[in-house]
């Protein structure tokens, strides 16, 4: 019996590529941005402003209202909206559902919910996208139906389809 030299070498380099593949085989990158998101979460569940803030660029674009507003431009902007909006949330849950990260791009889908201090229950689907720069976010956009919110706010009651939203695990 005759053993060609080119199919034992060919076997033996076929082999060995085979040994290496799961050394070359990427582990799942560890969420480096979505930390920032949940501690922007933590701070504003208790409307801490300046908890937000550390985590946003001092020129950081907040396009927070689907098109219903202009942009907010700057850290002090944003500072002037959240101070705003703070002392009519009696307290919040907001929370993701669902989110991936792209190099320096998060991408995340949630519910903004929150009782008014009139007593008023909202909850808000949305999506967003938060641009970094570094581990500071420099854009932050939202997409979201506002003609949710302006029921609920006007004491619409929560439809069963928002309700089965709602019902999702947060991550």
């Amino acid at each position: 019996m005759s053993i060609d030299r080119r199919n034992l070498l060919t076997a033996a380099a076929a082999a060995s590529a085979l040994a290496a593949a799961p050394a070359l085989a990427k582990e799942p990158a560890m969420p480096r941005l979505y930390p920032v998101l949940q501690a922007i979460i933590a701070a504003w569940r208790t409307q801490d402003v300046e908890g937000v803030l550390v985590h946003v660029t001092d020129d950081i674009v907040w396009r927070n209202s689907s098109g219903y507003a202009p942009a907010i431009h700057g850290k002090a902007a944003m500072r002037t909206a959240l101070q705003g909006m703070a002392p009519v949330i009696k307290t919040n849950a907001w929370r993701i559902f669902d989110h991936a990260e792209s190099a320096d791009r998060l991408f995340m889908e949630g519910v903004d919910e929150f009782w008014l201090k009139t007593g008023e229950h909202v909850a808000i689907p949305y999506a967003g996208s938060l641009q970094f720069r570094g581990l500071l976010v420099s854009e932050w956009r939202e997409y979201y139906d506002g003609r949710i919110s302006a029921a609920m706010k006007a004491g619409a009651p929560m439809t069963d389809e928002l309700r089965a939203m709602l019902a999702r695990p947060a991550v």
